[in-house]
């Protein structure tokens, strides 16, 4: 994997995006160049927009998770997964044909060529990403340890989404502990640095929790990583691989001396930026479906028609949120607290449709402006959970370091949660975000949201 601004991006998923978007740029070329002639074709004019064009057609089927390996390897699962974004992509592509400078001279027949070859692209790459097919190029992994971690670590690679990344053995840190893996346990770790020599291994992950008493042998780790092999241990492993910050491998010192949780005032500032100008062009569009929403609340279940309630934000302060009421008035008439759920009977009819869609989110934007939330960021939760969830999870209070965002790495990764175990889950995306978020960041999961939004996954 590559890190880029601060976040571990597949080089698999970065190699085809480039291949494809240069498949794509050459097909414009080729295609303005035969339809209007070599005579009159400007190489100036079209290459740098064909090359502008590939780049936000793949940018958009990015967003929709077209680069993200996944299970099923029927011909079902493929149209399933293509079908959204080739119907989105299609009337985008239109927009951008009339945009760009050579949108108004195109023939019709070019435009018909440069779709069958986008159609061509995202068929090639929902074909190649589907099941649990080999990577170019992949990662050959050697895990110190054979136990439960290491059997964790076994369980996570055997995923579709880690297939850039092959388990090549085990060394087992005592002859006498039965191993917990069902790959090859190779020997034991004084024989380290010459398996990862016969092993031709590219990548140790270190899968042992104790540490005192001699336990890892340190100097063999040093000369691997003086080979060049990359030493991960179990954190960073799963930071890596899940964009996960796991409770149960965490310690208090890799979170102080290790990278991330910046908290600059430059970062502060561009974040905040970008909040406001989103947040306003948000606004402006979604107003129409806004004031639709509202007469549709007042008429099915009366008033109010937003929904306000005291949640944590940044620093432990609390505010109120405002959304629009999606569930009946007396959802919560004993006065106590209770987790949201799935198919939650208290949801009314346009409520299930707000939820599905997010529109009960919008008035959330408001929020943004007046600065108590963030477009990106951990979502709130109400005191009541906060105090619960902070006296039963570790480090739970961290994810408070940063402001409350409209949508966040735990929305689009995990979905939805309804209990302590699914805030658990949530709570290692959040902490990932915090250590590692950046604009660019943020952009990702804009995107990811668009697909969320779109597909209804994680809707409650």
């Amino acid at each position: 994997m590559l890190k880029i601004f601060s976040h571990h991006v597949p080089s698999q998923a970065l190699a085809q995006f480039f291949i494809d978007a240069c498949m794509l740029a050459l097909a414009v070329v080729l295609s303005v160049m035969l339809q209007s002639g070599s005579a009159s074709f400007e190489w100036r004019l079209v290459v740098p927009s064909a090359v502008v064009f590939a780049l936000v057609m793949m940018v958009l089927n990015s967003a929709f998770g077209l680069y993200r390996p996944f299970a099923g390897g029927s011909l079902r699962s493929v149209i399933e997964r293509l079908a959204l974004p080739v119907v989105v992509s299609v009337p985008v592509a239109y927009v951008i044909f009339q945009l760009l400078p050579w949108g108004h001279f195109m023939p019709e027949a070019a435009e018909l060529t440069v779709l069958a070859a986008l159609g061509g692209v995202m068929v090639l790459r929902g074909l190649s990403n589907r099941g649990h097919q080999g990577a170019l190029m992949a990662r050959r992994v050697l895990v110190l340890g054979a136990g439960a971690d290491a059997a964790h670590i076994e369980r996570v690679l055997s995923g579709v989404e880690s297939r850039g990344l092959e388990v090549v053995g085990f060394v087992s840190m005592d002859p006498d502990e039965v191993p917990q893996v069902r790959g090859r346990v190779l020997g034991a770790p004084s024989r380290l640095l010459q398996l990862v020599r016969e092993e031709r291994a590219d990548e140790v992950i270190v899968a042992v929790r104790e540490r005192r008493g001699g336990v890892l042998p340190l100097r063999d780790l040093l000369d691997c990583k003086m080979l060049g092999v990359k030493v991960l241990d179990l954190s960073s492993f799963f930071e890596r691989v899940q964009g996960q910050v796991r409770i149960d491998s965490l310690r208090a010192s890799w979170l102080i001396y290790g990278d991330g949780f910046r908290q600059g005032l430059a970062r502060s500032a561009v974040k905040r930026t970008f909040d406001i100008l989103a947040a306003l062009v948000l606004l402006t569009l979604a107003l129409p479906v806004m004031l639709i929403s509202a007469l549709i609340i007042m008429l099915q279940d009366g008033a109010p028609v937003f929904y306000r309630q005291e949640r944590v934000g940044q620093h432990g302060r609390t505010f109120k949120v405002i959304k629009f009421r999606s569930m009946r008035n007396d959802a919560e008439k004993d006065g106590k607290p209770r987790w949201a759920a799935a198919n939650d009977d208290r949801v009314t009819r346009y409520g299930k449709l707000m939820r599905l869609t997010r529109i009960d989110e919008l008035p959330q934007l408001f929020n943004v402006l007046k600065g108590e939330m963030s477009l990106v960021g951990p979502r709130p939760e109400r005191p009541y959970f906060v105090d619960q969830l902070t006296a039963e999870v570790p480090f739970y209070a961290v994810r408070h370091c940063v402001k409350p965002g409209l949508t966040g790495w735990a929305q689009v990764r995990y979905q939805y949660g309804a209990s302590v175990d699914d805030a658990v889950q949530k709570l290692q995306y959040d902490l990932y975000y915090v250590k590692n978020h950046t604009l660019f960041l943020d952009s990702l999961i804009l995107c990811e949201t668009v697909r969320v939004v779109l597909t209804g996954q994680g809707a409650h």
